[in-house]
């Protein structure tokens, strides 16, 4: 697998690739990122933030739905979620939508 190392910022739009998938394990009872030969278990709310991670909505939009849900300050929620994001990514959990130039 290529390593695609991306830079999350406020204006990317981060997707699952191609090859992950978010599904809830009914055995266990968790939500999981499965993945060839890899499975990763995200807490509640990393869950929840994945759940957006559609590659339509910008960060930026996922942070204002999130300050709006929750009624916390958006900066907090912005620095929360873009390193949590930078980590999946890291990790190859995560892409981003390019636009195209074609």
């Amino acid at each position: 697998m290529a390593s695609r190392n991306i830079s999350v910022s406020e204006t990317s739009r981060p997707k699952l690739p191609r090859h992950a998938k978010l599904k809830f394990d009914e055995t266990r009872q968790v939500w999981v990122i499965l993945a060839p030969e890899r499975v990763l278990a995200p807490d509640e709310i990393a869950v929840e933030v994945l759940q957006l991670c559609d590659g339509v909505r910008s960060v930026a939009q996922m942070v204002d739905t999130l300050a709006e849900k929750y009624a916390a300050p958006r900066e907090a929620i912005a620095t929360d979620v873009v390193a949590m994001l930078q980590d999946l990514a890291d990790k190859g959990f995560l892409t981003e939508v390019r636009e195209s130039t074609a």
